[in-house]
């Protein structure tokens, strides 16, 4: 019997003792971020909407920090019921779903508008990725915004493509494999709890994250350079087992379903504040650089082929996405 396993018996043995005590049902979450990072705050924001409204009926455990679950191993703990609930980086999807890489095509969600029409609930485009999604056996409740992507670097600093070239640069998601790639670089995959070690040990000279993450996870410590290339939007999803949901009366899927939306919107309207003060702390603790008009132009450019190969092995609806990506002002 392998963990997932072992650890759904033991998940399920516990939900049938506090049934039979008439105990409030428990719903235990993954998350690999920080309890301090705005991902960590919007889950624990969740957890009191939820407990506040239920009065007790419902209680959620936050296990923050990949305490259970790195993020890579988050869909599959949840969608063997491991896990009940996960918060993940929507492209850890990217294998069974390939289209939720979509968000990192290069420069195609560089503005706050288009992110937020691309993201609101009942959208084309999360419509069709949610949908996808619930046929691994997770279905998504909400979506956390985490904000544009990043370079960070030790030792040199990028202003153009050819900065990257010859350089390891840590990735999550093939398509940021492809940039990089595009640009001359060697992309490394490395979930974000171990980027620290990795820039520390050299593992790899540069990497791609969010602006947030940078202040959250110390990462000035291990490395000198910020770019703000913005080159794609990040987001993270919070998923429930399908069969735990299921297993809720409609009330409490009501009151889950309520605390989710409300804490999405909270965040979606704050994370440009939040990213504007990571800026404003990494420029005390980095050397940071923001794109002129004229190096942004120069990566589109070198980025463009990524388009055409993300169609190729996405089929269908990866074209059906970044036609509806194209429509957005």
């Amino acid at each position: 019997m392998n963990k997932w396993m072992i650890s759904a018996v033991v998940g399920l043995g516990l939900a049938l003792t506090a049934a039979d005590a008439g105990a409030a049902t428990v719903l235990r979450l993954t998350s690999q971020m920080p309890a301090k990072h705005h991902v960590g705050q919007n889950l624990l924001a969740f957890k009191a909407e939820v407990e506040k409204e239920s009065k007790g009926d419902l209680k959620i455990e936050i296990y923050p920090a990949s305490q259970l679950y790195k993020d890579e191993e988050t869909p599959q703990a949840v969608s063997t019921g491991a896990v009940d609930m996960g918060s993940v980086s929507l492209a850890q999807f990217a294998g069974t779903v390939p289209a939720v890489d979509v968000f990192y095509v290069p420069f195609l969600f560089d503005t706050e508008a288009r992110v937020r029409a691309a993201t609101a609930p009942g959208s084309p485009i999360r419509t069709e990725l949610d949908a996808a999604i619930l046929k691994t056996g997770t279905r998504v409740l909400w979506w956390q915004a985490f904000g544009g992507s990043i370079l960070i670097t030790k030792g040199f600093s990028v202003h153009m493509p050819d900065d990257l070239k010859g350089k390891k640069v840590r990735v999550f998601g093939k398509t940021l494999g492809k940039f990089i790639e595009a640009v001359g670089g060697a992309p490394t995959m490395l979930s974000g709890s171990e980027q620290f070690l990795a820039y520390q040990r050299g593992t790899v000279d540069a990497g791609m994250t969010g602006i947030t993450t940078v202040p959250a996870r110390k990462l000035y410590q291990v490395t000198d350079g910020l770019t703000v290339t913005n080159n794609a939007d990040v987001e993270f999803i919070v998923i429930v087992n399908e069969k735990a949901w299921q297993g809720l009366t409609a009330k409490q899927r009501a009151i889950i379903e309520t605390a989710g939306r409300k804490v999405e919107a909270s965040l979606r309207d704050e994370v440009s504040r939040l990213e504007a003060d990571a800026l404003a702390i990494n420029k005390t603790k980095m050397k940071v650089v923001e794109l002129t008009d004229a190096e942004r132009a120069a990566w589109r450019a070198a980025t463009k082929p990524v388009i055409a190969e993300f169609v190729q092995w996405t089929g269908p609806i990866g074209q059906k996405l970044i036609d509806e990506a194209l429509k957005l002002k």
